[in-house]
């Protein structure tokens, strides 16, 4: 089973209870200094780290005046676009000081179902970790309708791990675990250290969450977990209001661990792989060697395409004998494809009069 310690990628959900005072709708500063330096200690240690954060609309209520609770959309629109400026600047005041820098990210749930607003998504945060930055995801509760709305940030957070291929989910919140029953109202309720699968019987002992300021519940937390286990991500729920609630995770801190039920990269790649093909494109030999020792693929290597696609959808790979070798996600559309078959990497620009990307399927978006 996958630890703290064993993880290389780490998403880190953070409450709105454990952001702000409940009394004073203020951001606990000292808190999230001590967040930023488990941060930066995780960082030390080679780890990425990505960070889904609540906050913005308790944030922004206590500046505009509003009630935290029984909200119309668009003051919840409102106090989100107020809070959200405070948040970002927060945690980039919290982790400057350890060198990190921070990049805000902003998403809805179209940015999941949408193959390529997945893909763009999926790109710009492998980018900004490859560079070191540590991203501060939030949902985009500004422009956010019901119809359009993860609605909690803790299936947020699955989906953030999936998307990314993270090791472990972390859900920091106002419990410190999974329990048999609800522990504040059932004296006799017990704490689960390890699930390793979600059964009916697990699922009828979640109950709706209790915080004032958060949306999310048990019940949303078994639902991220199904989500990021399926995925080959651990997840574990840990209580988060004291200082350095990482590094006490890490010493042993009380918890309840979901099992991932596979790997990150064996899950996507099976999602890949039960795709419908919207095109076919026929490789090379040079191409079909390339793939099968696991490298992307060019345009160079392709010599026929098939079919109407857009960016993100997905295609039979063929090798020059007419064997299907795979099918893979296309960084580019039908129309662009045809365009730059044969083509190397550096003339992509000239014809396309933009600059492309490298491959038109990467290999971490190809199952074989």
């Amino acid at each position: 089973m996958a630890t703290l310690d064993s993880s290389n990628r780490v998403v880190v959900k953070i409450g709105s209870a454990l952001l702000v005072d409940r009394k004073k709708s203020e951001l606990r500063a000292e808190w999230l200094h001590s967040l930023a330096a488990d941060v930066a200690w995780l960082k030390g240690l080679g780890k990425d780290v990505i960070l889904v954060s609540s906050g913005s609309i308790a944030l922004g209520c206590g500046v505009l005046g509003l009630p935290q609770a029984d909200l119309a959309l668009e003051q919840s629109q409102a106090a989100a676009a107020v809070g959200q400026i405070r948040l970002a600047r927060a945690y980039e005041q919290a982790l400057f000081p350890h060198d990190i820098n921070t990049a805000q990210v902003l998403v809805t749930l179209e940015d999941s179902e949408n193959r390529r607003r997945y893909l763009n998504s999926r790109a710009t945060l492998e980018t900004l970790l490859s560079l070191g930055v540590v991203p501060i995801v939030n949902e985009n509760d500004t422009i956010a309708t019901d119809e359009i709305r993860y609605g909690d940030n803790d299936r947020l957070a699955a989906q953030v791990a999936v998307t990314v291929g993270a090791d472990c989910l972390i859900l920091l919140s106002d419990v410190d675990g999974f329990y048999s029953a609800n522990p504040s109202l059932d004296s006799s309720a017990t704490r689960y250290e390890l699930i390793d699968k979600i059964t009916p019987e697990i699922e009828a002992m979640a109950g709706d969450g209790v915080s004032g300021l958060s949306k999310g519940g048990m019940i949303t937390k078994l639902l991220a977990a199904k989500v990021s286990t399926a995925a080959g991500c651990a997840m574990v729920i840990t209580e988060g209001f004291h200082h350095n609630p990482l590094k006490r995770l890490c010493a042993g801190a009380s918890s309840t661990w979901f099992s991932a039920q596979t790997d990150p990269q064996a899950a996507r790649k099976r999602w890949i792989a039960a795709m419908k093909p919207r095109g076919e494109i026929t490789v090379d030999q040079g191409a079909d060697r390339a793939l099968k020792s696991g490298k992307s693929l060019l345009p160079a290597g392709i010599t026929h395409v098939e079919g109407t696609f857009g960016r993100g959808e997905p295609l039979a790979i063929v090798s020059p004998e007419g064997h299907k070798l795979g099918q893979g996600l296309s960084r580019y559309t039908d129309t662009e494809t045809r365009a730059i078959i044969g083509c190397q990497t550096h003339q992509i620009e000239a014809i396309l009069g933009y600059p492309g990307r490298a491959a038109l399927i990467h290999r971490d978006d190809m199952a074989l």
